[in-house]
């Protein structure tokens, strides 16, 4: 590059720098619905401590949070995105493609993706994977062949369950929720069935046959606002709901868990992965916009603050599972310090 295009390109640079933090002094944060609350707890942690802006948080899903994230650098884009799973391949190379192509990830703690309902449910629910994966997949064994799901009421899957329909609220497509969903807890029961145990099935065949949920009814897509499943389950004492462990945290007065294989989510069972639908949280930061979106270097240094995730932090306090002394000593300084992730695999 010669001497006048190096030097028009760094005005431009400094000139779209400029014109960023000018026409916007709210940091824009879009991402996970599980994330969201405890995105937001911080916002207004920030914006009570320093009389800032508070940050602009909205609820998009987390692959609806990454497809907006990585269309590009400026004003008009945001400045983070919270994932309830880690950036995919695809996605990192999209970023990367519109010139999103420094970003750090923070993983910061770990969630149970819990099945509850109300406390008006008179049955103490416990579930194997295997149960709920035949009551909320496309397609399941019948009579020894892989067939549309039948079953419409929970005694038809196990005697031993109650005589009520099936209904479960989850995630939709969008969310990362879903996709955590779908590898941790459908994936797994399709595992535990005979069926599956006893042919001759590869991880191919796992991830294309058992990865659909049905369509049929009794598994309903409730949108990205989880808070809309636990107002369903309160009106319906044999609906079942699917989201992050913060949810069931904050509504433990009307709701109760749904344990899985014996085990009830707790910040211990997550903590120890003995919870079989445990999995961490993230949020991405463009290192772009560092030194430019006015308050955003110090909002990164409050949400990566002792405060906000130590064991006792106000983060803990509504659910989120804390990471070890040591990964958290080396996240927050990865984090601070803008070290940029590698390319995912």
């Amino acid at each position: 590059m010669t001497y006048v295009k190096l030097a028009v390109s760094m005005l431009a640079i400094a000139s779209a720098s400029t014109a960023m933090a000018q026409s916007r002094d709210q940091i824009r944060i879009v991402g996970s619905s599980t994330v969201f609350p405890y995105t937001q707890a911080v916002a207004e942690q920030f914006s009570n401590t320093t009389g800032a802006p508070s940050p602009i948080v909205e609820s998009t899903g987390t692959g609806g949070g990454m497809q907006i994230f990585c269309q590009g650098i400026g004003e008009q884009h945001p400045d983070v995105t919270g994932a309830s799973r880690a950036m995919k391949p695809s996605e990192y190379k999209l970023c990367q493609d519109n010139g999103v192509e420094s970003i750090s990830e923070a993983m910061i703690g770990y969630d149970g993706l819990s099945l509850a309902v109300s406390r008006e449910s008179a049955f103490e629910w416990d579930l194997t994977l295997a149960e709920v994966y035949l009551a909320l997949a496309a397609q399941v064994p019948v009579d020894g062949e892989w067939a549309d799901n039948p079953y419409t009421m929970w005694n038809e899957i196990n005697a031993d369950l109650p005589a009520v329909e099936i209904l479960a609220y989850g995630p939709p497509p969008t969310s990362g929720t879903r996709d955590a969903f779908v590898e941790l807890a459908m994936h797994a029961g399709c595992e535990e069935l005979d069926y599956v145990k006893n042919g001759d099935f590869d991880g191919d065949w796992i991830g294309e046959n058992c990865s659909r949920m049905r369509t049929d009814g009794p598994f309903v897509e409730a949108g990205e606002n989880d808070n809309l499943i636990v107002q369903r389950l309160q009106a319906d004492a044999n609906a079942v709901g699917i989201f992050g462990y913060s949810f069931l945290y904050e509504n433990m007065d009307t709701l109760k868990a749904v344990d899985i294989a014996g085990v009830s989510p707790s910040e211990e069972t997550i903590g120890d992965f003995s919870y079989p639908v445990s999995r961490p949280l993230f949020f991405y930061v463009k290192n772009a916009h560092r030194g430019v979106i006015p308050n955003l270097d110090e909002f990164i240094a409050e949400y990566m603050s002792d405060d906000a995730l130590e064991p006792g932090g106000y983060l803990s306090e509504r659910g989120l599972v804390s990471l070890s002394a040591d990964r958290l000593t080396a996240l927050q300084d990865a984090v601070l310090d803008g070290a940029p992730m590698s390319a995912p695999e």
